[in-house]
């Protein structure tokens, strides 16, 4: 009878010692859990009003905060187990395999989404720019983290992915304020040159629009087959570009005329010899 008691005494001073023990690790992981979230929370916060200080895009903040929550969770989470006696070796491994694994799987949408952050933090073009891209041209309608759509000028959506689009090579046409217009115009052999030059010169005045500075250039470019080709180049600001360029070409055709001007065209001249 002593001995059992002696037993069951030996194996209740275990016990209580384990339930110490473990008790005392339980605790201090709520302890580290409870302040480890708090701090979690503070830093989150403070990430937040630092990418709105940044002038981050607005569709970013949420991501990056929610991005930064998460991870220091998932840290706090790991601190605790390692302090309560769990082994987080194997646990680790099998996160970074499954890890592994949907990387691979969503290679081609993380691609997209790492190129919608960076289109949306660099901010190569904007909503409204006109820009020529992965052989579309069109104005941007919408930006969002894995695709950007544009609106082309005969009303066609076009979804481009963010990852060539980030990575390729693109024209923003919105970019700058002011935008050159080039023409080529050619006249007939035997017309005058100072008539065509005082002929583009004055429609470039009577059109407010064509900017005094940069000056504008009239240069003959080619004595061609039919014709005798001038490169006419002028700047406008930005919107004003295809306005200018249609009405400019208009001008030229209805007024060329009333400056004793001819718009060439080819001609073949055949020369018959009688043979008797």
């Amino acid at each position: 009878m002593e001995e059992k008691v002696s037993v069951l005494g030996s194996y209740f001073v275990k016990i209580m010692d384990f339930g110490f023990e473990f008790g005392f690790k339980i605790i201090g992981g709520i302890i580290v859990l409870i302040i480890g979230l708090w701090i979690a929370k503070l830093i989150t916060k403070s990430v937040g009003k630092a990418l709105v200080r940044s002038n981050v895009d607005q569709s970013l903040v949420p991501f990056f905060k929610n991005l930064t929550n998460i991870v220091l969770k998932i840290l706090v989470i790991i601190t605790v187990m390692s302090l309560i006696g769990i082994q987080m070796t194997s646990f680790i491994a099998i996160l970074g395999a499954a890890g592994l694994a949907v990387g691979m799987a969503l290679s081609g949408t993380l691609q997209n989404f790492a190129g919608g952050v960076i289109i949306l933090a660099f901010k190569p073009f904007k909503i409204g720019d006109f820009i020529e891209a992965q052989g579309y041209l069109g104005t941007v309608k919408e930006i969002s983290v894995f695709a950007t759509s544009l609106n082309t000028v005969d009303k066609k959506l076009i979804i481009i992915p963010n990852g060539p689009l980030s990575t390729g090579s693109l024209t923003n046409f919105s970019a700058e304020l002011q935008r050159r217009v080039d023409w080529t115009f050619g006249i007939a052999y035997g017309d005058n040159i100072d008539d065509f030059k005082r002929a583009i010169n004055d429609f470039i005045a009577e059109d407010p629009r064509i900017l005094k500075e940069p000056a504008s250039f009239i240069g003959l470019s080619e004595l061609g087959g039919s014709s005798v080709n001038f490169s006419v180049k002028v700047w406008v600001n930005s919107p004003d570009y295809w306005d200018v360029f249609f009405e400019m070409n208009e001008k030229v055709y209805k007024r060329f005329g009333d400056y004793n001007l001819h718009i060439p065209f080819p001609q073949m001249d055949i020369h018959l010899h009688d043979k008797k």
